[in-house]
């Protein structure tokens, strides 16, 4: 099963969207409770989408013990790392973008780009419906919850008092990304608009995002957000 195929059946378009939208992997199980269906027909959704390349497996032990007796680990299920758009046809858009990226004066490309990138990510704010919570690790939380709604897998890995690190199989602009790495500073704005949707404009305008694993197509993206000193 390739990947248009699996999108275009509603039964697994809507299980790949609840992939997408968990904030951690899901087992077989997770996924008949949540739609209401039988384990196996859960099990068959998730294997067809592990065979088309949207979900990839991963095993963990969620009793949290670990060592004999501790039973086997459970089998789950999560957004596979997404390095090129799905499209049909194929418009090639991300080289349509590396082109108008090269169009661009050296000098202050960097910059331009990051503004680019910011209205771009309210934009996906706005559609996303963000709006601040009362502490910051609940924006963000937020924030990645939104980007699911729109597609998008996003969840927060940590978050210390100056810093927190997002990660994202299937980052909006990572196709683009891996088309031409100057778009760098496309990726990295839209995450600062993304952060002005999601916690308020004076937050982002103090925080740096810097994003890695980009070009990795076996791992997730990794944003790292770093805030300025709080009082």
């Amino acid at each position: 099963m390739d990947r248009l195929d699996a999108l275009g059946d509603p039964a697994l378009r809507a299980t790949v969207l609840l992939v997408r939208a968990a904030p951690k992997p899901l087992t077989a199980d997770d996924v008949a409770d949540r739609v209401d269906i039988s384990r196996s027909v859960a099990r068959w959704r998730l294997e067809r989408l592990v065979e088309a390349g949207l979900v990839a497996v991963e095993f963990e032990r969620r009793s949290g013990r670990t060592g004999p007796g501790s039973g086997r680990p459970a089998k789950t299920y999560a957004a596979a790392p997404e390095t090129v758009a799905v499209e049909f046809p194929r418009r090639h858009y991300e080289a349509l973008v590396g082109r108008l990226v090269d169009a661009l004066p050296r000098r202050g490309r960097a910059g331009q780009l990051d503004r680019v990138g910011y209205s771009f990510g309210l934009e996906l704010g706005q559609a996303a419906r963000l709006r601040p919570a009362a502490t910051l690790r609940g924006s963000l939380d937020r924030l990645c919850r939104g980007l699911g709604r729109l597609g998008f897998q996003a969840a927060v890995e940590s978050m210390s008092d100056g810093e927190a690190v997002i990660v994202s199989a299937t980052c909006p602009l990572r196709p683009v990304v891996v088309t031409d790495g100057d778009a760098r500073s496309l990726d990295a704005g839209m995450w600062r608009g993304l952060l002005a949707a999601a916690a308020g404009p004076a937050v982002a305008a103090e925080a740096r995002c810097g994003t890695h694993n980009c070009l990795d197509a076996q791992a997730p993206c990794r944003i790292v957000v770093a805030f300025a000193e709080r009082g």
